[in-house]
């Protein structure tokens, strides 16, 4: 059963919160960080990206910039723009996209939960990008952001979670794209501890929706700390802990992973259209075509959209991997037809998330840097649960979660 635990979180006060509140560290890169912070000082870019404080030919690894990022965050302290709560909480945080609402938890895993598979994988990790996070957290001892975790919805949890929403908030407030955050503080110690055991005793595992990186990051240098003082869980250090928000799985909404391809790999658009018949029906579409089930895509080529539809014998849905839309496009067209191999590494392949839009795929495409596009059918949470549960790994690139969670609204000290 999975461990779950409040703590006393660093946050911003209320009339800062709007403005110290950023976007995950992954959604953008530094260049447009650093525009998005130009004329807000106290943005969190400046702890999570703190290469924006220094120059474009600057290494962004060395220690002097996650020193500075640390810098940051106890010159935010020293201000009284953040402060730490003088109880342990839970947090709930409410996020809200068009007439999409989800709820979740913010609290602290067990870094042991993540080594004995309670916390439940369906990604491979990138060396660099997992060592990045971990000096994060080795200069600072902190969690800066978040993790986004899902578990079994459990009704005991949602009531708990309705009662404080009738309180009084800590925060409301629409951030620059349009979504609704509202957080909540759980003090009163006995839905605290109800909260604590309904987790030990209804929650038997917490599937990562998104963050790897940073989950293996708060895991591994969590690790490294206790093991440096020869500690244990039952010590109730905080380094025994990692930062997470946690929601039923039956609230998240996951978009589609878009692929774009730079060239034709020698065929013409005829040629292309022949060979995918082979494991396709395709149709010309008179206009955008967003697929509106599973096995189906649309296809952007020279101005014209298309939809294919997987013929039968073309993939395997007896297989969890198998019967994953991103792996019948690869296996199917970007491996036999365009020699993509490998997702990670091919600089001919990219990826749009569905936030921007099929427009932003006509986009790539007409300016004629890239060839074709393909819009997919979004990853179930019934398929991540099924993969993670099997103990599989789902091919790069393939879940998109919307709304993403603001960092800057909660920080967890380990030293505490």
């Amino acid at each position: 059963m999975s461990i779950f635990v409040p703590f006393k979180a660093y946050r911003p006060q209320q009339k800062y919160a709007q403005n110290i509140a950023s976007k995950p560290y992954d959604v953008l890169n530094a260049k447009e960080a650093k525009l998005e912070a130009l004329d807000n000082p106290i943005s969190f870019y400046n702890v999570i990206k703190p290469e924006i404080n220094f120059s474009e030919d600057s290494n962004y690894y060395a220690p002097r910039v996650y020193e500075k990022g640390k810098a940051v965050f106890d010159d935010f302290v020293s201000k009284n723009i953040l402060k730490q709560d003088s109880h342990e909480s839970y947090y709930v945080y409410e996020l809200t996209m068009g007439n999409h609402t989800q709820t979740g938890l913010v609290g602290c895993c067990s870094i042991d939960d993540y080594f004995n598979n309670t916390i439940k994988k369906h990604e491979l990790t990138r060396p660099d990008k997992e060592e990045d996070r971990k000096n994060h957290v080795r200069y600072s001892a902190l969690n800066y952001e978040a993790v986004f975790l899902s578990y079994p919805q459990v009704t005991d949890i949602d009531q708990l979670v309705n009662i404080t929403k009738k309180e009084s908030h800590l925060y409301d407030f629409i951030s620059d794209d349009d979504i609704r955050h509202r957080l909540w503080a759980i003090t009163n110690k006995e839905i605290l501890r109800k909260i604590t055991a309904l987790f030990k005793t209804k929650v038997p595992k917490i599937y990562i929706a998104d963050g790897h990186h940073r989950t293996a990051a708060g895991a591994l240098v969590g690790k490294e700390f206790r093991d440096s003082r020869n500690g244990n869980l039952d010590d109730k250090k905080r380094d025994n802990y990692f930062m997470a928000v946690v929601f039923p799985d039956n609230q998240l909404k996951i978009l589609d992973y878009n692929r774009v391809v730079k060239d034709l790999n020698g065929f013409t658009k005829n040629e292309l259209i022949q060979r995918l018949k082979n494991k396709f029906d395709v149709v010309t579409c008179a206009t955008q075509y967003r697929p509106e089930s599973l096995h189906t895509f649309g296809m952007y080529l020279e101005g014209q959209w298309y939809k294919l539809s997987s013929l039968p014998d073309s993939y395997d849905d007896s297989d969890p991997i198998g019967q994953l839309d991103v792996t019948i496009l690869s296996k199917n067209v970007l491996e036999p037809i365009f020699d993509i191999i490998d997702l990670r590494k091919d600089i001919r392949i990219d990826f749009v998330g569905g936030m921007r839009g099929l427009s932003e795929l006509e986009k790539r495409v007409d300016i004629g840097d890239l060839k074709v596009a393909f819009s997919m059918y979004p990853v179930s949470m019934t398929q991540l649960i099924n993969i993670s549960d099997n103990d599989l790994l789902m091919p790069p690139k393939v879940t998109w979660f919307e709304p993403k969670l603001r960092s800057g609204l909660f920080i967890h000290d380990l030293t505490d």
